[in-house]
Formats: C-alpha cells, structure tokens, sequence
C-alpha cells in the first residue's frame, strides 16, 4: 500500500468507530434544489461546497453504482461501482447550478482518470449527476469550457443521478468532527498543492 493511502489507513483505523450507522439522508425544503458531485475523497468534496454560501447542507455518500445500501468498506474495496460522492442542497436565489458547477470544477482534478490526487480507484472518479436536462447542457457546456482552458482531456463524467445512500455517521462533517486527522489527510494527500498548480491560488490568498 503506498505511504499516502496508508496515512489515510492509519486514520481511519485510529478513530475508534464503535458503530458503522448511516446517517439519514436530508431532503430538500421547498425553493431548495438538490445537485450531486463525485470528486474523489467525500470529507474534502464536503468541505469545499460547505464554504460557498447559498449552500444549504452536504451530505457525504455514494452513487453511480449497482449494490443498494452499500457501505463504506464495500465502496472503499472497489467492485460496487459507486463513487464516493456528495449530495449538495442549495438555495437557487442564492448560488445557481452554474455557479456549482465552477466551483466544482475548481475543486477537483479532471485530467486525471479513476483518481484524485492520492487515491486511486473508480470509487475517486470525478463525475457530475444530473437531474434534468438543464443540468446536464450546463453541465457538458462548462466541461467544454474547462477542456479548452486546460488544454488535456476532461475525464470528468457526466452522468444521470441514480440513487444516493448517505455515508456512515462517521463521515459526516468529518472536517469538522476530526479537525486535525482531517487536515493531515488533506495535506499529505497533496490536493491543495494539485489543485493550486492547475488553478492558480483561490482567490482571497495572498
């Protein structure tokens, strides 16, 4: 196992889960919608949609596979055909799907395939489910848009959203239930220094 995933391992294993119960899965209120992402490890994929405002609540969890109610050591094993994921319910008068899709993209790496950054795997593809054809012309449109800027292949999918089964308790706001293992993770797993090297520094860093 290469050093980095064993870090991850070594994480996982030190938090002493007594349990593996989901979390429930929430819905949309009226006047909110619903969008899906899959852009490799779900705790960071969390993190980075919590922070943009019109974003009501992320949940971590899987999608895009064919076992019902799988869990996290059947995803994290591979066969399954789910990706790690995360359920994202916004207010639309706030932060439009376009406005998601952009941030999405600049959260991930898309010139890489059945990966991100130090986890390797079909479950840390980068995807985006839609829900209705709206979302899918924006969707295939920004990723057009993304090819021509990067100049590399977009390995990003866009697929029709599926069934999504909400990830263990445990997962959930695991940046901010487990601060330090969350950001030891991130940083060993070399994600900001990836995404700042395709992307340039996010805006408000000095």
């Amino acid at each position: 196992m290469p050093r980095l995933l064993l870090s991850f391992a070594l994480i996982l294993a030190g938090l002493g889960f007594a349990s593996a119960q989901m979390a429930p899965l929430p819905q949309p209120a009226p006047g909110q919608t619903v969008a899906i992402f899959a852009g490799g490890c779900f705790w960071c994929t969390e993190s980075d949609f919590d922070h943009v405002p019109g974003v009501i609540s992320t949940t971590s969890g899987y999608t895009g596979g064919h076992v019902a109610n799988p869990s996290y050591e059947q995803v994290s094993a591979g066969g399954t055909g789910h990706a790690e994921s995360v359920q994202v319910i916004y207010d639309p008068s706030k932060v439009s799907y376009q406005q998601l899709l952009t941030h999405y993209w600049h959260s991930v790496d898309p010139t890489v395939k059945d990966r991100q950054f130090c986890d390797g795997g079909n479950q840390y593809r980068t995807a985006i489910f839609v829900g209705n054809d709206e979302e899918r012309k924006l969707a295939e449109a920004s990723k057009k848009e993304v090819e021509a800027e990067l100049k590399q292949p977009i390995y990003t999918q866009i697929v029709a959203a599926g069934p999504f089964y909400a990830a263990e308790d445990y997962h959930q706001d695991f940046y901010l239930k487990n601060p330090t293992k969350y950001k030891f993770y991130r940083w060993n797993c070399g994600r900001d220094q990836r995404l700042e090297q395709l992307w340039g520094k996010p805006k408000g860093n000095s």
